[in-house]
């Protein structure tokens, strides 16, 4: 690849950036700017920014990668990733926004009436975030190293850099336009390139992936490991999604709830629609770029590609547009993710602590910004990289068995109680994050790699369990402004209510 187009590319990418999230600094004035965006985004808006911060290095490069090296039964993570906000349409997104809290956290509070389940849900979107933005960062790294042959270091503190200087400039209502851009964006950098692909594929005379014959087989058929495997995989993602703390603070944004359900709907298509371009890359990797399962470079195989199979000066262009693009893809879920963390560090300091009433809403939301990046930067930096869709998985599992069982029971069961909560929110976390510790660092065999590799199978239904066994326990400590608030969450807009 030509490194002067590449710098080019990554160079221009930063720098609309910047100049999107500068527009952004013009319209944020108050807190509710800085937060929720004043909750005034419509539809059309936030579903492109969602699907721009939802689409990470995990779907740009991660999910080629996957199909390139497994074949195509790791398709459960896009269709996981994508069905997620089915269910999060159905269970989630209209009583959430109708709860009139700014981040998860505080959901708890105004539902639990609970100072400790909100500093519990502070930690675990910190954790969750962190677990989320440690392997952006090493794609960037990945991505600059291959395309310009710069250390990977570079590109991490890039991202790292761009990403604080959006969130502290304009808060939730620059990283806004910035997504929504960087989603378009992300798409015409997959379709443009994959149009000349597969025009040269046919040319060639369309031939066969170059693959083992268990490339073509699914895990399910394979033993029984396989089979956990997949349904972890698919609980991890299906129930994952509505706990993404940068996920679920996009729809603090909407206006009321039947914005927040067409905006759901919304994504649903964008998503769709994306995900369909990654595993042409996979496909066409095995045709044309088999030797990268072999040499560790499977996650290359998106940026490899255009040069690979067109060569010369059209070659050339698209490598250096797909490099944009996940560049793009690194800096939009990172701005969300930061964002997410700074929202909840952020309040914390400005309600309790030394900072306490000494610095403003606004302050301690840019303090925590330039903080909270910090930890999964060196991480990235000292961290061994593994594949990132599969590094990405963590953070959806620990999601999974946190965040989902108190979303769901919060919102539509009345005996949650904040032990309860407390409690599923421990075991769940405690079990995700026991099985990310052991994968990473004793890389065990067997059915106990397998069990800690994808821990959802059984650490869901741990948060789940505990939550409801702990509160059915203390069913004294139910809140008294609960069926106030069933009434707030469930009662749409338009009927006169004291919310």
């Amino acid at each position: 690849m030509n490194t002067s187009y590449a710098v080019a590319a990554v160079a221009l990418v930063s720098i609309a950036t910047l100049g999107i999230g500068a527009f952004g600094l013009r319209v944020s004035r108050t807190t509710s700017d800085f937060y929720v965006a004043s909750r005034s985004v419509s539809p059309a808006l936030n579903s492109s920014a969602i699907g721009g911060e939802y689409l990470s290095a995990a779907s740009f490069l991660g999910v080629a990668g996957l199909v390139l090296a497994s074949g195509p039964d790791v398709l459960w993570y896009p269709i996981g990733w994508t069905a997620g906000y089915l269910l999060l349409l159905v269970l989630v997104a209209a009583p959430l926004r109708r709860s009139g809290a700014y981040t998860i956290p505080d959901f708890a509070q105004v539902r639990l009436q609970s100072v400790a389940v909100r500093r519990a849900a502070t930690l675990l979107v910190v954790g969750v975030g962190w677990l989320y933005l440690m392997p952006q960062f090493q794609g960037a790294g990945l991505t600059l190293r291959t395309v310009s042959g710069a250390p990977g270091w570079l590109g991490m503190a890039l991202v790292a850099t761009i990403v604080v200087v959006n969130v502290v400039a304009g808060g939730m209502r620059s990283i806004t336009f910035v997504q929504a851009f960087q989603y378009w964006l992300k798409l015409t950098a997959l379709l443009v390139p994959a149009v000349f692909l597969l025009r040269a594929w046919a040319l060639d005379g369309a031939p066969s992936p170059v693959a083992p014959e268990a490339w073509f087989e699914p895990w399910s058929t394979t033993d029984a490991q396989g089979l956990y495997t997949t349904y972890s995989v698919m609980i991890a993602t299906f129930l994952g999604t509505m706990g993404l703390p940068h996920v679920v603070v996009r729809f603090y944004t909407n206006p009321d709830g039947h914005a927040a359900r067409r905006t759901t709907l919304i994504v649903l298509a964008l998503i769709g629609g994306f995900y369909l371009l990654p595993t042409v890359y996979g496909v066409l990797g095995r045709v044309y770029a088999s030797d990268l399962v072999t040499s560790g470079r499977a996650d290359t195989v998106v940026l490899e590609l255009p040069g690979r199979v067109l060569g010369g000066g059209l070659g050339e262009v698209l490598s250096a547009l797909v490099t944009a693009g996940a560049f793009a893809a690194f800096l939009s879920t990172s701005s969300g993710l930061t964002m997410a963390i700074a929202g909840v560090v952020g309040q914390s300091l400005a309600s309790a602590g030394p900072l306490a009433g000494r610095v403003s809403p606004i302050t301690s939301l840019r303090l925590a910004a330039a903080v909270c990046v910090l930890v999964p930067l060196g991480l990235a930096l000292v961290a061994e990289p593994i594949p990132v869709a599969s590094s990405v998985t963590f953070a959806f599992a620990l999601a999974a068995s946190t965040f989902c069982p108190l979303l769901v029971l919060g919102i539509w069961w009345r005996g949650l109680t904040a032990p309860g909560a407390l409690a599923g929110m421990a075991g769940g976390g405690l079990s995700a994050l026991l099985g990310t510790v052991v994968a990473i660092s004793a890389r065990p065999d067997g059915w106990v790699g397998t069990l800690a590799a994808q821990p959802a199978m059984w650490s869901v239904p741990v948060g789940f369990g505990l939550m409801i066994g702990v509160s059915l326990l203390t069913r004294d400590r139910v809140p008294s402004t609960v069926a106030r608030t069933m009434v707030r969450l469930h009662t749409p807009e338009r009927i006169d209510v004291q919310r």
